[in-house]
């Protein structure tokens, strides 16, 4: 088992999510999807871009809207709550965005003050500083604080926005492709980080990607999407030995992407 790795006990259901279908037009993106994540679980969904791996997590976390089903994340059903319960919903609940969104006008330091100014206000102006450079230390990008973000490479600017999604404690993690653009050394840099996150905020999960290393190294389980559904979820090793040709097609295609 890889460094960072654990098997998981089903225990606490974090995540629900029963018959989800989602459409824009006439584009049928989910088409009855069912999925459970369990507490301090690391969960990769897999798929082939624009197979609706990002719509899937934008919906667990209130950004869209399912047309029907039912998503329950720590025990809420997201899409009868109010304003305020959203709100506050989304505050356990981190979103690692594919492009890092910072703001590129920010110092770092200003950028993961910003989500403290607005969300824990009780804090003196030292208890925020320490909070900011405990979790630079934590990503390892402490020496970054006073930097802009367009002096940051790729890598760093996906530590950074990772930094400012975990100063908030959130319980649940939402990464969204989160070794898009980076090259090997890199992408293997996020994916300890994913395991150190979980490792050290016990965080739970759900990692989008169509990185094969990604999933391998991270998950626990994964959950193959293919054309809105899942096709077939286990851990890597059960997922990738099935005869399923769909889920070779996948195994070849991700290398070939990846050249």
């Amino acid at each position: 088992m890889e460094e960072g790795r654990r098997h998981t006990d089903p225990g606490e259901l974090m995540i629900r999510i029963r018959n989800l279908h989602k459409s824009f037009g006439e584009n049928e993106v989910l088409k009855g999807v069912d999925l459970d994540v369990y507490n301090k679980e690391n969960m990769v969904v897999l798929g082939r871009s624009g197979s609706g791996k990002s719509v899937l997590i934008k919906i667990i976390c209130g950004l869209l809207y399912q047309d029907s089903g039912a998503v329950t994340v720590l025990g809420k059903d997201v899409i009868h709550l109010n304003d305020r319960e959203l709100r506050e919903l989304r505050l356990q609940v981190g979103f690692s965005f594919q492009n890092s969104a910072l703001y590129d006008s920010m110092t770092v330091k200003e950028n993961l003050a910003f989500p403290l100014v607005r969300h824990r206000r009780h804090l003196t102006r030292k208890e925020q500083n320490h909070e900011i450079e405990s979790v630079l230390d934590d990503v390892g990008l402490l020496q970054t604080l006073n930097q802009m973000p367009a002096e940051l490479s790729g890598g760093q600017r996906k530590r950074i926005g990772v930094a400012r999604t975990l100063i908030l404690r959130p319980r649940i993690m939402l990464y969204d492709e989160p070794t898009s653009g980076l090259d090997p050394i890199t992408s293997m840099e996020i994916n300890n980080l994913i395991n150190l996150v979980r490792h050290k905020f016990n965080t739970t999960s759900i990692i989008i990607t169509h990185d094969l290393t990604c999933a391998k190294i991270t998950g626990d389980r994964v959950a193959m999407l293919f054309e809105g559904k899942f096709i077939k979820q286990g851990t890597f090793a059960e997922v990738f030995s099935s005869s399923d040709e769909r889920i070779h097609n996948f195994y070849n295609y991700n290398f070939i992407e990846s050249r």
